[in-house]
């Protein structure tokens, strides 16, 4: 009967308007995504008289671009400031009621965040590789995540001293991570999508890595 056909279709678009973000996550996405737009190796490389980090070496403005001024200072803060960005975007959009931001609100400030640190509307839309910032996220979302993915990271880059291993490392074990300790879906989702951008931005240093003409960390421009 009609009514028989008209119930299932109220039910999906119940479910669906369920599923919908809220005008409100959809404001908190923008601005995490223009908080991710502030690009602290440029800030901080001007702030420290020196070039900026998008003209010399790999021109990635990030931080172990900016270590290769030979200002170690600058790189600190620099991977400092972009690790922020990622921690407050989701903790304040934790702060937030759960009956007005979602899990799947939660993981589009994640996945909007690095976004914007990747292509940032505030430099022309020329961004770093997000890694310091998706270790952000991760840590605000789930710290066991962001701990046994900066291990993966960090005992990677001692073994090969190439800071690109370290990250691409990391994006391959993130998402591994996240299925055995999120219960979330939307969650995992966001941090599979995080780890391919991530993956995906390193594609020269993938390049690199097969000729093996990738460059070390801490050698100066």
């Amino acid at each position: 009967s009609v009514v028989d056909k008209i119930i299932p279709l109220q039910s999906e678009a119940s479910t669906f308007s369920r599923n919908a973000m809220s005008a409100l996550e959809i404001a908190c996405v923008v601005a995490a995504y223009l908080l991710g737009s502030v690009s602290f190796a440029v800030i901080v490389s001007k702030g420290f008289g020196l070039d900026d980090p998008r003209t010399y070496g790999s021109k990635n403005p990030g931080a172990t671009n900016v270590l290769r001024s030979g200002r170690k200072i600058a790189a600190v803060l620099t991977l400092l400031g972009d690790a922020l960005k990622g921690v407050l975007a989701v903790w304040l959009a934790r702060l937030i009621d759960p009956s007005q931001m979602s899990s799947l609100g939660i993981a589009a400030v994640a996945v909007a965040v690095v976004v914007g640190h990747m292509w940032p509307v505030f430099f022309r839309f020329v961004g770093g590789k997000g890694v310091a910032t998706a270790a952000g996220v991760l840590f605000v979302l789930q710290p066991l995540l962001g701990l046994f993915t900066l291990l993966v990271w960090l005992g990677t880059v001692l073994a090969t001293r190439i800071s690109s291993t370290g990250a691409l490392a990391a994006g391959v074990a993130a998402p591994i991570f996240a299925w055995w300790l999120m219960p979330d879906m939307p969650s995992r989702l966001a941090v599979l999508i995080i780890s391919l951008l991530l993956i995906s931005r390193h594609h020269q240093n993938i390049a690199g890595l097969i000729k093996g003409t990738e460059g070390r960390m801490g050698k100066k421009a």
